[in-house]
C-alpha cells in the first residue's frame, strides 16, 4: 500500500500489527476510518469472497437466524449501492425469485437483480416497482442512512425519519405477511416508529448482528407478518 503501512513483525502471540495510516493531509476523523476499514475483518473477507460491502454479513446472518429470504421470494432493496443486499438476497431467493434494487446513485449490474435509479419517495415509484417485481413484494429491504452531520442527535432522527418514510412505502408495495428490515439507530425517539410498525405487522423486533461493529449505535429493525392495507397514519 502506498498510503497505509503494515509492520512486518509480528506481536507477541504471534498476532499481525495492525495496519497504521499516515496523516498526509487527512483529518483525524478520515485517518480513523481508513484505519478501521484496513483492519476490519469483514471487508476483507467481503473482498475475497466477491462480495461488494461488508454490510452482505449483516443481512447473511440476519436471515440465517429469521429466514427472511424465502427461495421464490419478490424482493425490493432500496438504497440499494453498492449492491451488498442484493447480491445476498438473490443468492438466497433463487432463480424462481426477484430481486428489483433502486437507488438515486448508479449501481453496477448484479445477475438477477434488476436495478433502476429511483426515488421511492416518487409518487409513481410503488406502481412502477410492483410491475417491475410482478406483484406485491414479500420483503422489503432497507440499508440506507441518511448523510451524517456528525451530531449524533440528529443524525438519529435524520434516519428515523428516513426509515419511517421506508415503512410508509413498504406498507403501499408488501403483499400480506410480508417482511420489512431496516436500519436505524440507538437514540430512544423511535417511538412513533415502533408503534406504526406494530399496528402493520404481528411481530417488530430490534436485531444488532455480530457485523455491525460493537462500537456503532447501529441496529435493525425486523417487522414481520405484514398485516395488509393501507400504512397506519
Amino acid at each position: 500500500m502506498s498510503k497505509a503501512r503494515r509492520s512486518s513483525d509480528k506481536a507477541k502471540g504471534g498476532r499481525e500489527l495492525a495496519v497504521r495510516v499516515k496523516a498526509r493531509g487527512r483529518t483525524q476523523s478520515q485517518q480513523k476510518w481508513l484505519e478501521r476499514q484496513l483492519n476490519d475483518p469483514y471487508v476483507a473477507r467481503a473482498k475475497r469472497e466477491g462480495l461488494r460491502s461488508r454490510a452482505a454479513f449483516k443481512l447473511e446472518e440476519i436471515d440465517d437466524k429469521q429466514k427472511i429470504l424465502k427461495p421464490g421470494a419478490r424482493v425490493l432493496d432500496l438504497g440499494a449501492a453498492p449492491g451488498g443486499w442484493s447480491q445476498v438476497a438473490i443468492k438466497r431467493i433463487g432463480a424462481k425469485g426477484r430481486v428489483v434494487a433502486i437507488d438515486l446513485l448508479e449501481m453496477d449490474p448484479i445477475p438477477g437483480v434488476e436495478f433502476a435509479r429511483l426515488d421511492f419517495l416518487d409518487p409513481s415509484a410503488p406502481d412502477q416497482l410492483k410491475t417491475m417485481l410482478g406483484g406485491p413484494a414479500d420483503v422489503v429491504l432497507s440499508d440506507m442512512a441518511a448523510n451524517a452531520t456528525g451530531h449524533r442527535p440528529t443524525d438519529h432522527l435524520k434516519i428515523i425519519a428516513l426509515v419511517e418514510a421506508a415503512a410508509e412505502f413498504a406498507a403501499v408495495v408488501l403483499a400480506p405477511g410480508g417482511v420489512f428490515l431496516a436500519k436505524v439507530i440507538q437514540g430512544g425517539t423511535e417511538a412513533a416508529l415502533l408503534a406504526t410498525l406494530k399496528r402493520d405487522f404481528k411481530i417488530v423486533k430490534h436485531i444488532k448482528p455480530a457485523a455491525s461493529r460493537a462500537d456503532s449505535a447501529e441496529l435493525y429493525v425486523l417487522a414481520t407478518g405484514f398485516r395488509g392495507g393501507q400504512p397506519s397514519r
